[in-house]
């Protein structure tokens, strides 16, 4: 997915640490053709979490009319981007030549490495389900990976550990000894914790993890007997987020909810973020832009429609903060 702010901040990402449950608010953001998304990570107080450096939420929303999302070809370097659905269908296309139809459950990860280029859009009608909901994030990829061969994967199954009635998957890297497949690059775990009748969940956490806590689709709390402060009430736009050390992070609710957690060792290592590109100075990021408008990431082949431009460099030049 895409970062499609038409004068995209240069920012410097550093992980942040907090002494309690933190509550954040979202800002809306477009995608594509229009798409409202709710922009999780990065923000000022909050830049990172673990690796994760980006996180949009958006839906559900109606696609039975229309185009449905409509995300053109754009480029990336020095990132995995995450696409996790809760309802819908999405395509994925790329400059490898891959071409992947996901669905709720399954995970696709795509590494950019030295660069990658790829659109993703609602299939047309009448094959599509009447709504879309997801999360899409992004992984930064440590220095020493950050200019990889680009890769593309699909994963229909992936681990899921039930503590009662609560169910947990295991989209990304590892939890309470389980493994997701998708390979990646740094000590991880995104999760997807379902609560159908609602209820509570004690996720034991990791060593040194930090973690951020999402509500799909209604309010929920999170806690954790070693932080301070009473439980933390989140809904569909806020993340909550927990400091690295927490022994573990317990997410309840009233009724059925669906929730996604994601958790990592703090990152330790500034970051470049603008645009679609994560790197480590603003040369890297100038010379991925001047290497798009030449073509040089490749053609994704299929998608109906021109690929986005790149926009302008900020005045002066980029200027991390």
């Amino acid at each position: 997915m895409s970062n499609t702010d038409p004068a995209p901040e240069a920012v410097t990402l550093r992980a942040g640490v907090v002494d309690a449950v933190d509550v954040l608010e979202a800002r809306k953001a477009a995608i594509g053709d229009g798409t409202e998304v709710r922009r999780l990570l990065p923000q000022r107080v909050l830049r990172t979490i673990g690796a994760w450096c980006f996180l949009d939420h958006y839906g559900p929303d109606d696609t039975s009319a229309g185009p449905g999302m409509q995300v053109p070809p754009h480029p990336h370097i020095g990132l995995q981007t995450v696409t996790w659905l809760f309802d819908g269908l999405v395509l994925h296309r790329d400059s490898l030549g891959s071409k992947q139809l996901i669905t709720p459950g399954e995970l696709n990860l795509m590494t950019s490495g030295r660069g990658i280029a790829h659109s993703e859009e609602s299939p047309a009608s009448p094959a599509r389900p009447a709504l879309l909901h997801g999360v899409q994030l992004w992984i930064a990829l440590p220095r020493e990976h950050q200019f990889a061969e680009p890769a593309f994967a699909h994963h229909a199954d992936l681990p899921v550990l039930r503590s009662g009635d609560a169910r947990v998957t295991v989209v990304v890297g590892e939890h309470a000894g389980e493994r997701s497949p998708a390979t990646v690059f740094s000590p991880l775990a995104g999760l997807e914790v379902t609560l159908p009748d609602g209820g509570s969940v004690t996720l034991p956490a990791a060593d040194g993890f930090e973690y951020g806590v999402i509500a799909a689709d209604g309010p929920a709390e999170v806690g954790c007997p070693a932080v301070a402060g009473a439980p933390a009430r989140i809904e569909p736009g806020m993340l909550a987020h927990l400091p690295a050390g927490v022994p573990s992070v317990t997410v309840s609710a009233a009724g059925p909810r669906r929730l996604f957690v994601v958790g990592g060792v703090p990152l330790g290592e500034p970051l470049v973020m603008w645009w679609n590109f994560v790197a480590r100075t603003a040369a890297e990021i100038t010379a991925a832009r001047d290497a798009w408008i030449a073509g040089a990431f490749g053609e994704v082949r299929g998608y109906a429609g021109n690929p986005l431009a790149a926009p302008p460099l900020p005045p002066g030049g980029l200027k991390p903060r």
